[in-house]
């Protein structure tokens, strides 16, 4: 990113206020290539307003699911445009996603029929099993 005046730029606190989101998680994702930052002669990080809505959609493509590794991956579009709902580019990453997400809802209901069974078993079977 071009270095330019940091008047017109946010400070990191200033960005995390603005965000809800810890000055710890926007360096990770400043570190991680997500958001461009520039340097101000302090050597402090400015960013431009646009990383608000960055943060945020960052903060929402975390809550679905996805890695930092991945949302690097997606097309731009996915952090400039809050929601990101116009943005086809990544449909078929967020089917795979829900694909797998659904495997493992899967066998996390197996895994509890299973403990369920056993507790029955365990108990006798004329009780119910614990919730």
């Amino acid at each position: 990113m071009k270095q330019r005046s940091t008047a017109a730029m946010l400070k990191i606190g200033a960005l995390s206020q603005a965000t809800g989101v810890s000055v710890r998680a926007i360096r990770h994702y400043d570190q991680h290539g997500l958001l461009a930052s520039a340097r101000a002669g302090n050597g402090y990080r400015a960013f431009q307003a646009v990383a608000i809505t960055q943060v945020r959609q960052i903060q929402r493509l975390i809550a679905a699911g996805f890695s930092l590794r991945e949302i690097r991956s997606f097309p731009d579009c996915m952090l400039l445009i809050e929601g990101a709902k116009a943005c086809a580019d990544i449909t078929d990453a967020r089917r795979k996603r829900l694909s797998m997400l659904e495997r493992q809802i899967e066998a996390l209901e197996t895994q509890r029929r299973r403990l369920r069974a056993m507790l029955i078993e365990s108990a006798g079977s004329d009780q119910d099993p614990p919730a």
